[in-house]
């Protein structure tokens, strides 16, 4: 019989089984990760080029309809036939130039090839469109990895109903886009090759190391130039995207190890930072007014010889007077408050609350005596816009559980090309307004499907199901595209074929 052993006098109560040890949470990585770059660089260069191609002839195709000036053509073309006759903007004592020349030289490129025409001063538009879908290619392709996912987000803005109207018009925000597009494209090169060469170089020293010509930020700035020299609103996104770049190195030095990351930032690129994404953009902006110093007739070109009681004597005239016209511009630009019928308030911009009537020919009948629309409308594509919004939460959520470069990327751009409108909410604005920021507004709708596409290494019914939901998104895309390009481009329709895709009451 087996004999209990007693219990000591000291033992404490009953002690219960010890609990599994909790799971800690998997922690945030301490510096983001930037995906390498796929190896079928040829190949990504052909589907680049092929659906930038594309994008050019479906443009071109019927863009000299109307033959006539549309909404705000009714200044640019005409001052850029005038750089195109006298080199400047003549000043004929009853005009008011509001916008630096650059964006009109583009469109007097176009004159001079086909006159003072409406294909002449549209050709312009159609080329920056497409140049714009190849750089989006390019950078998607490099901020996510992945050739299919830089195609996807070329295809979505070439399938865009705003980038699309806004490619077969004489405005000057298609050229905006794609400068301010390609700036921070070389931007991410730069970045890319910081990081490449602070790799290579170990161990790496306490305070770091001279990093040496960096041409991709000269040529960013140059192009950040020439973007603010087209429309001043380029000035935001050269803000915002010179301190993302100074963020861009402290992230490099972090990932070397160095033990003050900042002020290795500041210390090594700074300096040349200030060069390249400061000086360098005020010299292009200053080049694109050489005809204006060069021209006798140049609308203010005088007004310091006019006004000698004027401050700053010392001065040359021609700058006081430059500068004098920047001022005026200063307060046309800010205090316009002049109410327009097509006008729309920034916080409507993402669900296409109110986009542009450029032609509605009134009178129009058929054989039969039927009534007919010719409707162009710049209005977004609403299968790709109303995927904004959710897009810009889930690009946050990116940013917070996974710190990534991408969607930090896509933030500040959106910040500068959309949050900075509604520092003015009582300005005249319109939804072209968004067009250099666009192309932002897609890679955030990228990103989403990246995520619906799932990782490469995720078992293979996993990427089969995600490439047939991103596959058939794009399907919708287009399709919706197909729909609308009636009312994109003026083609002849029945009342009730216009009707089913007026979608909103302010949408006529």
């Amino acid at each position: 019989m087996a004999v209990l052993a007693p219990e000591r006098a000291d033992a404490g109560p009953p002690q219960d089984p010890p609990r599994p040890a909790r799971r800690r949470p998997v922690p945030r990585p301490r510096v983001d990760r930037v995906p390498p770059l796929p190896g079928d660089r040829l190949l990504s260069w052909l589907l680049a080029l092929g659906l930038g191609l594309l994008t050019l002839v479906s443009r071109l195709v019927g863009i000299s309809y109307p033959d006539t000036l549309l909404f705000d053509e009714a200044y640019y073309p005409p001052e850029a036939w005038d750089l195109l006759t006298w080199g400047h903007e003549y000043n004929r004592g009853y005009t008011f130039i509001v916008h630096p020349p650059l964006g009109k030289w583009m469109i007097a490129g176009g004159e001079a090839l086909f006159g003072y025409t409406s294909l002449g001063w549209r050709f312009p538009s159609a080329v920056a469109g497409a140049v714009a879908v190849v750089l989006l290619v390019r950078l998607a392709r490099r901020v996510t990895g992945s050739t299919l996912l830089g195609v996807t987000a070329g295809l979505l803005l070439a399938l865009d109903g705003l980038a699309f109207t806004l490619s077969r018009i004489g405005l000057l925000d298609v050229f905006l886009q794609v400068f301010v597009l390609a700036a921070v494209a070389c931007l991410v090169v730069d970045r890319d090759r910081v990081r490449e060469r602070v790799r290579r170089h170990r161990p790496v020293p306490a305070t770091g190391f001279r990093l040496g010509p960096r041409g991709w930020r000269i040529a960013a700035g140059l192009l950040f130039g020439c973007a603010c020299a087209v429309k001043w609103s380029g000035l935001y996104f050269l803000a915002f995207a010179a301190v993302l770049s100074l963020f861009w190195d402290r992230a490099a030095w972090q990932e070397a190890g160095v033990p003050r990351p900042t002020a290795t930032a500041l210390r090594r690129g700074l300096p040349g930072a200030t060069w390249a994404l400061a000086a360098v953009p005020v010299l292009t902006y200053l080049a694109s007014f050489a005809g204006w110093f060069l021209g006798e007739t140049a609308q203010g070109r005088w007004w310091a010889q006019r006004n000698p009681e004027t401050a700053f004597p010392w001065i040359p005239g021609a700058l006081r007077s430059w500068w004098h016209m920047h001022v005026e511009w200063w307060t046309f630009h800010n205090g316009l408050s002049t109410p327009h019928p097509w006008e729309s308030g920034p916080w409507t911009w993402l669900v296409n609350g109110r986009p542009i009537l450029l032609w509605n020919p009134q009178g129009l009948t058929d054989a039969a005596g039927e009534q007919v629309v010719r409707y162009v409308l710049m209005v977004g594509t609403p299968t790709l816009w109303l995927a904004f919004a959710p897009a810009l939460v889930w690009a946050a959520w990116r940013i917070v559980a996974r710190r990534d470069p991408a969607a930090v990327l896509v933030a500040v751009m959106v910040a500068a090309g959309w949050g900075t409108w509604f520092l003015n909410p009582e300005r005249t604005m319109f939804v072209f307004y968004t067009a250099p920021v666009l192309p932002f507004f897609v890679l955030a709708v990228v990103l989403v499907l990246q995520d619906v596409l799932g990782r490469a290494t995720d078992p293979p019914w996993r990427r089969t199901a995600g490439l047939a939901a991103v596959s058939g998104y794009v399907a919708v895309v287009a399709g919706t595209f197909a729909f609308f390009y009636p009312v994109l481009t003026g083609q002849p329709l029945t009342h009730a074929e216009w009707l089913t895709r007026m979608w909103f009451p302010s949408w006529y």
